[in-house]
């Protein structure tokens, strides 16, 4: 990771419909259209988790960066797990004989290469090799991993009276879109909603097959939030003409395709970083299938640096991190705010040691002149 960077951590919730779970029926969770709901109060981030005790059952998610931090609980009811990273496995226990602290850090790694990664996090029971007694579940509450939005803030200059000026001025800001924007080009039938839980009042949904949502954007990244519920389905996502990505909208209880399950606190329906400078384009597209399946948009958040550079990507892992009894990472821990979770992690951004050393030898060299 470039430390001189100015570095993100990114929060994905375990409601995000950027992860994937391979069977949502095994795992259950606390139902965020309830009465005694209350994420406020609860130690789990957006009071949401995910948990099982069925073995082997898992939840997959592909990221961009170079660090990784997830976190569940530890706890006489909990087990074993396996953590799958770039095909590279670690197996750990979260068993303990006391419930733990929460958030606790089931994994994290800090070296990966900045590349394309692929995890899958696994339920693997109660294992006597681990030590985990009767322990057999695993509970899932979200993960963090970092990226970079903008190029180190401190750029060499020549003057025009032949000084050497060290300029620290990399900054990014985000811009948020909502549903109405006029700049969204919407094709199909689409509703409003309105609730004080969505960015901004409101929500546009559409249950249409093939029904759309487009927009044109300039960003190093793009975030893009949504309502999610048990009779959203499949939307696939279209960034800048390439190959389209599927995602699934559906909660993860109540019954698929009930009225029930329904979780208004903004949920990441997609992400993109590494962005070069320029304009890009999104394109969202709803499969509703025979299920005549929802989909919804909340608003769109923009990252824009003060200065673009765009990390060439590389495969593979360098570390492979570490996991179980820990409870410390590069996560802050549980938050109840409604904010979008995906942004409530604050930006690093870290002065350079070389960077440091230059302005010391340019220090030297004019006083010299």
């Amino acid at each position: 990771m470039d430390s001189s960077a100015v570095n993100f951590n990114v929060t994905v919730d375990d409601f995000d419909s950027v992860l994937a779970y391979a069977d949502q029926s095994v795992w259950t969770t606390p139902d965020p259209s309830s009465s005694d709901y209350h994420p406020e109060s609860s130690p789990w981030l957006l009071g949401t988790f995910h948990k099982t005790s069925t073995v082997n059952a898992s939840v997959s998610f592909n990221f961009t960066g170079p660090a990784l931090f997830i976190y569940g609980f530890s706890g006489p009811e909990y087990g074993s797990y396996e953590v799958e990273l770039d095909g590279s496995s670690t197996t750990a226990s979260a068993y303990s004989s006391i419930n733990g602290s929460t958030p606790h850090l089931l994994y994290g790694t800090s070296n990966l290469t900045y590349g394309e990664h692929e995890l899958i996090l696994r339920n693997l029971g109660a294992l006597s090799s681990n030590g985990d007694g009767d322990g057999s579940s695993l509970l899932f509450d979200f993960l963090r991993f970092t990226v970079q939005l903008a190029p180190s803030g401190c750029v060499t200059m020549l003057s025009v009276i032949l000084e050497l000026i060290l300029s620290c001025s990399a900054s990014v800001s985000n811009t948020t879109i909502q549903e109405d924007d006029s700049s969204l080009t919407y094709t199909g039938t689409w509703g409003s909603n309105t609730s004080g839980n969505f960015s901004g009042g409101g929500s546009s949904y559409t249950n249409g097959d093939n029904a759309t949502v487009s927009f044109p954007f300039n960003g190093s990244a793009v975030y893009v939030f949504g309502d999610k519920k048990n009779d959203h389905g499949l939307y696939g996502v279209v960034l800048d003409n390439g190959t389209e990505q599927i995602f699934d909208g559906i909660s993860g209880c109540g019954g698929a395709f009930g009225q029930t399950c329904e979780q208004q606190q903004p949920t990441l329906a997609y992400f993109a970083s590494n962005l070069a400078e320029g304009e890009h384009s999104l394109k969202i597209t709803n499969m509703a299938g025979v299920n005549q399946s929802y989909f919804d948009l909340d608003s769109i958040v923009l990252t824009i640096p003060s200065s673009y550079a765009p990390r060439t990507l590389m495969n593979g892992s360098d570390s492979s991190g570490s996991a179980g009894n820990s409870t410390s990472g590069s996560g802050s821990g549980s938050s109840s705010s409604s904010t979008n979770a995906a942004l409530t992690s604050q930006p690093m951004s870290f002065a350079s040691t070389h960077g440091f050393m230059f302005i010391i030898f340019a220090m030297v060299w004019l006083s010299r002149r």
